[in-house]
This record gives structure tokens, C-alpha cells and sequence, in this order.
């Protein structure tokens, strides 16, 4: 996650892109993100496991 110095890499099963920004489901939560150029995600916040609650949070 963005900003706890050491990023944890995610082993995500599911991957929404919208545009720059993108939801990632790892182990059933979503985390919000911004996609890179080479196909990398930095999530920056958690939104819990409810996708509807993770799209609205966008």
C-alpha cells in the first residue's frame, strides 16, 4: 500500500481498470490503485469486500 515505505506485493485474482485508476481483489478485499505504464499497481487504499461499496468509493 502507498506511503507504509516498503511495498507488499499482492498476489491479486481479479483486476478492474479504469483508465489510470483500478480496483485489485486480493484474498477478497479491494483495494483502490493507479495502474503504470508497465502494467504495475500501487494501491493506495483499502475498500473492503464488497465490490458495489469499491466502485462507489471511486
Amino acid at each position: 500500500m502507498n506511503g507504509q515505505g516498503d511495498y507488499e506485493p499482492l498476489r491479486p485474482d481479479v483486476v478492474l481498470a479504469f483508465h489510470e485508476l483500478c480496483l485489485v481483489r486480493d484474498d477478497g478485499e479491494w483495494c483502490m490503485g493507479q495502474l503504470d505504464n508497465d502494467g504495475s499497481v500501487i494501491c493506495w487504499a483499502s475498500c473492503g469486500s464488497d465490490l458495489a461499496e469499491a466502485i462507489r468509493s471511486r
